[in-house]
């Protein structure tokens, strides 16, 4: 009979908690079609469905490097820790979305909420909370892949990317995530001066068009996780002899994106606009 461990698949595992979120975006999508409240002068469903969508790409994304890296599931000594930190982005991702999905249900902003004594605690302590530990789970599985791989894995684009991406990205994210949750530039809220509205935001995205964004530069940075694999991955498949130097050559352009526009955020121009 095969064990618990043996059978456990980390793709299928991470696959099975972008899924999870990717299913709590079908009645936001719903909701937002048929809902009119709105907040900062948008659809109150919107927050909940972007984070929603962007949990399911983060997650599959994970998946995929997973897979596509062989398993660390048959990497020596991998697959134990890779279980609980598996399980601990599943569990923290689905306590955010929920709880911005309710929020969202009740007509009541889930971020920069101070309103009450009991949403001022749920921000920071289990959403703030809930976002540190699922970045803190993706670092965790980052290390185990740089960690548990084999020299000839070592050598590809595709390796130094996903290493680079879940790790650094991660680390990044809750870097520029902090001024911009404790509200300590410009008060609560993701605005640097500009009108504090979303309803002129750059379409898409949201980002403010007459003032600085925090949102921008968490933007680039949490999308390292995406960038840093595929370029190492088309670096692989190309007849390059350095595949990594695509990677180094990305991660570069990427941290000068985000110290671009984390400037000009707390410089208080928008990223596009006037």
């Amino acid at each position: 009979m095969t064990s618990g461990q043996d059978s456990f698949e980390p793709a299928r595992a991470a696959l099975d908690t972008a899924v999870v979120c990717l299913a709590l975006a079908l009645p936001s999508a719903i909701a937002f079609g048929l809902d009119t409240r709105t907040l900062n002068d948008v659809n109150i469903w919107g927050k909940p469905l972007k984070f929603q969508l962007s949990f399911a790409l983060h997650w599959a994304t994970v998946a995929w490097l997973l897979h596509a890296l062989g398993g660390v599931a048959s990497w020596a000594g991998g697959a134990t820790p890779l279980r609980w930190w598996l399980r601990l982005g599943a569990v923290t991702a689905v306590v955010e979305v929920f709880y911005i999905t309710l929020q969202a249900a009740r007509g009541r902003a889930s971020h920069f909420n101070f309103s009450t004594p009991l949403e001022t605690v749920l921000y920071f302590a289990l959403m703030g909370g809930a976002a540190v530990l699922m970045m803190m789970a993706t670092i965790a599985i980052g290390c185990i892949v740089w960690r548990h791989s084999g020299p000839e894995l070592r050598r590809t684009g595709l390796w130094l990317g996903a290493v680079l991406g879940l790790v650094v990205g991660s680390v990044l994210t809750l870097a520029v995530t902090a001024p911009m949750a404790s509200g300590a530039v410009d008060g609560p809220g993701h605005w640097v001066g500009g009108v504090r509205t979303d309803a002129s935001g750059l379409p898409v995205f949201g980002w403010s068009t007459t003032g600085g964004d925090l949102r921008v530069p968490h933007f680039f940075a949490t999308h390292l996780l995406q960038a840093l694999p595929l370029v190492g991955w088309v670096a692989d498949r190309s007849r390059s002899t350095q595949p990594r130097a695509w990677v180094w050559a990305a991660l570069g352009g990427g941290l000068l994106c985000i110290a671009f526009t984390g400037w000009q955020a707390l410089a208080g121009r928008p990223f596009w606009g006037a």
